[in-house]
């Protein structure tokens, strides 16, 4: 009932997830994240404990395609869900139950996979596939929501449109970018338009927050905005 990615940017080693659906809040349930352990999206008949255990396991250093084979061995519903993932090391694995619903199906790549189920065919995830590959340029954030709008275009959840999300974690124990659209009629349009909102000030302020190596961070809030304006003005933005 869903299309996503699980992408991590070569540039700055962040693991990212986009993910849309005909269902309420994706994001709630399908991505999950943690900086320097891995990725995993779990969709279909949704089992979210795939996200919490898997990252266990990730955690423990499991490479991604026995966490893959662990967690749905030690499930009866296997058959009905689908999964895909990507280890620290950026080795990747995926999961597609013989009784998901058609068209249903998943692709690896370098760096990243795609996978998805009842949607309007395998052009889709080879749509997203190709745009998130051909978007190199973009900053992870719009190449991650770009590519998921290419999948949309050629057809997506066959069913129609409902929610997005986009979960991104780097370098700390919470996500840089966490947006979710929960019930929209336009939901990546929307989560595009928030990703944009994102960078009037969000996107750069997060950057002076308090983190691993500095546990307060950048609390002059004149001397936040000096370097927000600085940070956009040197991007053009």
């Amino acid at each position: 009932m869903t299309w996503s990615i699980v992408a991590r940017d070569p540039a700055t080693g962040a693991f990212g997830i986009c993910v849309a659906t005909r269902a309420f809040a994706v994001g709630a349930r399908v991505p999950h994240i943690a900086s320097g352990v891995g990725a995993i999206a779990t969709q279909a008949n949704t089992n979210a404990l795939y996200g919490t255990r898997g990252l266990r396991l990730l955690r423990a250093g499991v490479p991604a395609a026995d966490a893959v084979r662990l967690l749905t061995a030690a499930d009866d519903g296997r058959a009905h869900r689908q999964l895909h993932l990507q280890d620290a090391q950026g080795r990747s694995a995926a999961h597609t139950g013989a009784r998901c619903v058609p068209w249903c199906g998943h692709a690896m790549h370098d760096g990243f996979s795609v996978a998805g189920n009842m949607l309007a065919g395998p052009q889709v995830i080879e749509q997203t596939a190709r745009a998130y590959a051909a978007a190199a340029s973009l900053p992870f954030p719009r190449r991650l929501i770009e590519a998921l709008r290419a999948g949309e275009a050629a057809g997506g959840d066959k069913r129609g449109k409902q929610s997005a999300a986009l979960k991104i974690c780097s370098t700390e124990e919470y996500p840089d970018f966490d947006f979710r659209v929960d019930d929209h009629a336009e939901p990546l349009a929307e989560l595009a338009r928030l990703e944009q909102v994102s960078r009037e000030r969000f996107a750069y302020a997060r950057l002076f927050s308090p983190r691993r190596d500095d546990p307060v961070g950048l609390t002059d809030f004149d001397e936040i905005t000096r370097r927000v304006e600085a940070l956009k003005a040197a991007e053009g933005t």
